[in-house]
């Protein structure tokens, strides 16, 4: 593995799917993601043992969010995707786009707030520090449309069409600390849009769905400039190893595709996820409603009994 100024260099075989899937361990993320579903797991653990219950489609869907994560950056997509546009831009929409959404469906703020102990009156611990974060100005800040719009396309264009890009991509940390940037700026954007846990910024439905919708089509646009490019874009992927057999340009338009396919795909799953927690909420606010209206009427019902008893006295 040569460490330069244009990137590593691997020899690698051609690409195949079985070859990118084979297990490599990388040692940050692997810690990361083992770590993170041990809390999770401890979070259900300890809510279930005090009788409380915990949705198992939360666990699932929190634990499909980190194994993706794992499925690109523990195997050899991770090795591949430093020689390979195409197989780069599958772990950045990963783990950007795909990632943020199943994890954040997992709940894993309210799970922390549910499991973690009430400090003693007069003491703040862990809890009190994490209600007060939530509603920091700092959070207020991150969760706002207009940080979290402008850092999601910045992440795009200010990243790949600039010499940061080849910068990062110069050595391994560079190129962890990248994936765990696309990883964190997934988060924040999503986060206020699907509005399972809480926060600073809970808009309505119909301003999460114009949210999502508006950072959406850049995404479109990075990908068609991408495809339709005439020369590679990317220093870092100018020069293709021999033993690929791969062309730059031709691997530059496949990722282009891959990127402006994969808008599609947050899309349709954070709408989903908006028109059920839209549906359920109208649903909840219904039977409030209607439980209200059966008490109102109960009461009518007593003041118009007691009225006639009033009249059955006086008559008497």
């Amino acid at each position: 593995m040569d460490h330069g100024g244009h990137g590593m260099t691997m020899d690698l075989p051609p690409f195949t799917l079985e070859r990118g899937l084979e297990f490599t361990g990388e040692p940050f993320f692997l810690i990361g993601c083992l770590l993170a579903l041990a809390l999770y797991g401890w979070g259900v653990v300890r809510l279930r043992r005090r009788g409380d219950s915990w949705p198992v489609t939360r666990t699932i869907a929190f634990a499909a969010g980190v194994l993706s994560v794992g499925a690109v950056m523990c195997t050899a997509l991770n090795e591949y995707g430093m020689v390979m546009f195409s197989v780069h831009m599958v772990q950045h929409m990963i783990i950007s786009m795909f990632s943020p959404i199943l994890l954040l469906l997992g709940a894993p703020v309210t799970l922390t707030l549910r499991a973690l102990p009430t400090a003693k009156r007069g003491s703040k611990g862990p809890r009190e520090l994490l209600v007060a974060l939530l509603h920091s100005r700092f959070m207020k800040l991150v969760s706002h449309p207009a940080f979290t719009l402008p850092l999601f396309i910045a992440s795009l264009y200010g990243l790949y069409f600039t010499p940061i890009f080849d910068f990062l991509m110069g050595s391994t940390a560079g190129h962890l600390t990248m994936m765990v940037h696309f990883l964190a700026v997934g988060l924040v954007f999503f986060w206020p849009i699907m509005g399972v846990d809480p926060g600073p910024h809970r808009p309505g439905y119909v301003m999460r769905m114009l949210e999502l919708f508006i950072g959406m089509p850049f995404h479109a646009f990075f990908g068609i400039a991408l495809m339709m490019a005439s020369e590679p874009m990317v220093t870092t992927y100018q020069h293709p190893a021999a033993s690929l057999g791969i062309d730059a340009l031709t691997d530059q338009n496949a990722a282009g595709g891959i990127a402006w396919a994969f808008s599609e795909i947050p899309s349709v799953i954070v709408l989903v996820a908006l028109v059920f927690q839209w549906y359920t909420s109208e649903q909840r606010e219904s039977r409030r409603l209607d439980r209200a209206a059966d008490r109102d009427g109960d009461k009518d019902l007593h003041a118009y009994n007691a009225y006639l008893a009033s009249l059955q006295a006086r008559g008497q």
